[in-house]
């Protein structure tokens, strides 16, 4: 094997007219001789309202890893999962003057620990989330500190619920204890925040590119061209493999885009956005692979619905609103569709994963060196309960975490001892307090 001691630089990008993107991390970006250098660990919370049938969700024993229904679909990731029972959100719980209001402060205490001020005007208020201090550590290195996605118009404003503002249903991510961040619906805007570079690209070329129909791609041709000859063959590689995927989503977006000037009144969801919902969550999950595989972010926090969310899933073969099967009252028929789209949900993560798992990074995947939380800021949707919260922690092996277990906490344990416990995996400096955390989780090791 020849050695040399010629790299790129980290933050080479390529460059063509009215265009500039981020390229993956490649193994020419690290000094020869140093290829054994640690790859960074990501972060990624993914939240579903409403609650889970908890019962179709919950293994049947602890300890070795027996899949429930609901997480039967990610059978092939099951020697990464851990499945956490006995977490709560103590701070979703309504105070004593406080009526009604339990999904908005479900969904902001999920990462915060912190409990919502009632209110509907501009004095919002609840805590910082786990994604932004992780995000305040792992922004000193990436272009973007963290990337927010939902799958909801984040529009909505004015109460939602009892005297509380929409506010708290439109994200879950919280920069301080005032400040809750939009979560970003239009795969267009993603696209054009992770590949734009707005500081340099002309945008009326790049809205001609686009008004033509021709890729992003077609204005660095020569840039690849002059980059591949540069490089070995692996990392040619990655490339190929890089620039097909962004070509992929591309392609699906134009799509997406000529579609809605056609069915502009048929589509529920926002302009530009698939109208069938798995294919817009693919593309948008898509869209987080490629953040993480540039490198330009490593903080990804995905809010698939908004709490007490209408939508309704034709996709399962019913088109009742998510929200008003949840209120099933013990109706079996009801029961049955929500685990319908319990399980939906849970295969569509399973895309997600598998993404992760097929892109290479370093001598392994971007699944090797990820932690993602999935689960629901309620637990009973019916009975709107905070506690034993569905949580399932899938963990690449460099985190050091061990899968293939369930776990069950002592009751009343803070779901914010976990983020402390990721944290500290992900190499965040030591974190003392987050919300109404007591302390760490124990985690498997390998």
């Amino acid at each position: 094997m020849l050695i040399t001691r010629k790299s790129i630089p980290r933050r080479t990008f390529l460059r063509g007219a009215g265009a500039a993107l981020a390229l993956p991390v490649l193994d020419a970006m690290t000094p020869a001789l140093a290829a054994d250098k640690a790859r960074p660990i990501r972060m990624a919370f993914v939240e579903v309202p409403n609650g889970i049938m908890m019962d179709k969700w919950t293994p049947v024993a602890e300890g070795d890893l027996q899949l429930s229904p609901v997480l039967e679909p990610l059978a092939q990731f099951r020697d990464r999962m851990l499945v956490l029972g006995g977490l709560d959100q103590k701070e979703a719980a309504a105070l004593g003057f406080e009526i009604g209001g339990d999904h908005p402060r479900a969904c902001s205490a999920w990462l915060t620990g912190a409990h919502a001020r009632m209110t509907s005007g501009a004095d919002l208020r609840a805590g910082i989330s786990v994604d932004q201090v992780a995000a305040q550590e792992f922004g000193k290195y990436t272009q973007l500190a963290s990337l927010e996605v939902g799958l909801e118009s984040p529009e909505i404003v004015g109460a939602c619920e009892s005297a509380y503002g929409c506010a708290y249903y439109n994200t879950i991510s919280w920069r301080n204890d005032t400040t809750p961040l939009p979560m970003e619906n239009r795969p267009r805007a993603i696209f054009d925040r992770l590949f734009g570079d707005m500081a340099t690209a002309d945008p009326e070329m790049r809205l001609a590119i686009r008004q033509d129909d021709r890729s992003i791609l077609d204005a660095v041709l020569d840039d690849v061209r002059r980059l591949r000859g540069k490089l070995g063959g692996a990392d040619r590689g990655k490339i190929d493999q890089y620039l097909e995927a962004l070509r992929d989503v591309e392609r699906r977006m134009q799509l997406a885009e000529a579609q809605s000037d056609r069915e502009l009144p048929q589509i529920t969801g926002p302009a530009g956005a698939p109208p069938v919902f798995s294919e817009y969550y693919k593309l948008m999950t898509d869209l987080m692979v490629l953040a993480w595989q540039t490198d330009m972010t490593r903080v990804c926090t995905f809010q698939i619905g908004h709490e007490m969310s209408g939508r309704a899933y034709p996709e399962v073969g019913f088109g009742d609103s998510h929200h008003s099967v949840t209120h099933h009252q013990g109706d079996p028929v009801r029961i049955k569709k929500v685990i319908e789209i319990n399980i939906f949900h849970t295969k569509l993560l399973s895309y997600y994963l598998e993404k992760l798992r097929a892109t290479a990074d370093g001598d392994g995947s971007l699944l090797d060196h990820s932690m993602i939380v999935y689960g629901g800021a309620l637990s009973d949707g019916n009975l709107h309960l905070y506690t034993n919260l569905p949580t399932l922690l899938v963990a690449g092996g460099a985190t050091g975490i061990k899968g293939g277990a369930h776990i069950r906490y002592r009751r009343g344990t803070p779901m914010n001892n976990l983020f402390l416990t990721m944290l500290d995996k992900a190499n965040v400096p030591h974190v003392e307090q987050l919300g109404d955390s007591t302390g760490r989780l124990q985690l498997p090791s390998i």
